[in-house]
């Protein structure tokens, strides 16, 4: 028994001098993998490297900012992982958007800046407008809304019991995240971006697309609960916007189940069996959202039926990853010059008149 009590002593005393440690490192280390309840979380660290890129002072996927506003047309745009983008900075379609709108713009230089955080959704979109966004003077805001899970990012997560414990959530993000990570190629001690390789394990993707394709699911009663909430939070952006005389425009971006028909299959076998063809609406989040927004007056723009048409010709994701690769981002961008375009050219006759 007094070996046992000792044990327990150490065993106490350990748990609490890591916890100490975790908790001190963390403040002066920020890391995502502990829990922090604005959308900071999983925001880059200032001049970290990103795929061979440096992220600026703010942590963003982008050129450093400057405040000070110069002649020309400013767009920032925010959302999450699809927004900041996993292909590397060069091939990102915020990236490639910019000297696109520049070669259709000559006359009005078109700055546009990449405010993605990964792992937020429109509860965070609207404080990062707010705090950081409106600072940086924009003539247009636009949001990436992902159907693949910003609804369910439209609803505050509770915060998980193991996350107020630093040990524990180490251990779960041990176990949990990293074995089901595939290993990416590395050379020379650095990993290189493979637009062919599969990200996650075939197990860890099929959950993914799973747990949220009850969004496709007609007149699912928590899919409607959460598309009210998002329009909500989207409709308060376009309030502030209005009052500063910001464009506000609202870009959604499909996920890969609505344009993989083998991925589709896949899924509806598995967490759907019994469900009736009609009541399968693959295109519901877009058009659903589309319809509210359009009728609360947001410029919207759908990018999913030009995924669908493309997606039959090439490969439009990194596989097992949800994100798009380099053509992915080279569509969106070639369909977002052309849409932004028109809006910055009647924005100016509008001026003139």
């Amino acid at each position: 028994m007094r070996f046992a009590g000792q044990v327990i002593i150490v065993v106490l005393i350990t748990f609490f001098l890591g916890e100490a440690a975790l908790r001190a490192y963390n403040h002066f280390y920020p890391s995502h993998i502990f829990y922090d309840d604005s959308y900071n979380q999983y925001r880059g660290k200032p001049h970290s490297e990103y795929l061979g890129f440096k992220l600026n002072s703010m942590g963003f996927l982008d050129e450093e900012f400057d405040s000070q506003r110069k002649n020309g047309y400013r767009i920032i745009v925010i959302g999450d992982s699809f927004v900041r983008g996993i292909v590397p900075y060069e091939f990102n379609w915020l990236t490639l958007l910019e000297p696109q709108l520049n070669r259709a713009n000559p006359q009005n230089p078109v700055e546009v800046l990449n405010m993605g955080i990964p792992r937020i959704g429109p509860v965070e979109y609207l404080p990062l407008l707010v705090r950081e966004g409106l600072s940086l003077k924009p003539d247009m805001v636009v949001v990436g809304f992902f159907t693949g899970n910003d609804y369910p990012g439209s609803k505050p997560e509770k915060r998980p019991l193991y996350s107020y414990s630093y040990i524990v959530t180490l251990l779960n993000y041990a176990i949990k995240i990293n074995r089901k990570v595939e290993t990416g190629i590395i050379q020379r001690g650095k990993v290189v971006y493979c637009d062919d390789c599969p990200t996650y394990d075939q197990p860890t993707f099929t959950k993914f697309e799973g747990e949220r394709s009850f969004v496709y699911v007609e007149n699912n009663k928590y899919f409607l609960k959460l598309l009210d909430r998002a329009v909500d939070w989207l409709d308060m952006m376009k309030g502030i916007c209005e009052k500063k005389g910001i464009k506000f425009v609202v870009v959604i971006l499909p996920d890969e189940i609505q344009v993989n028909e083998s991925l589709q299959a896949e899924i509806r076998s598995k967490y759907h069996p019994s469900l009736e063809d009609g009541k399968w609406k693959i295109d519901q989040p877009n058009l659903l959202l589309a319809e509210r927004l359009t009728a609360l007056g947001i410029d919207t723009l759908d990018l999913y039926p030009y995924f669908v048409k493309e997606s039959a010709r090439q490969n439009l994701y990194k596989p097992r990853d949800t994100h798009w690769n380099k053509a992915g981002n080279q569509l969106a961008a070639d369909i977002l010059q052309g849409y932004i375009s028109k809006k910055i050219n009647m924005g100016e006759n509008s001026a003139k008149r």
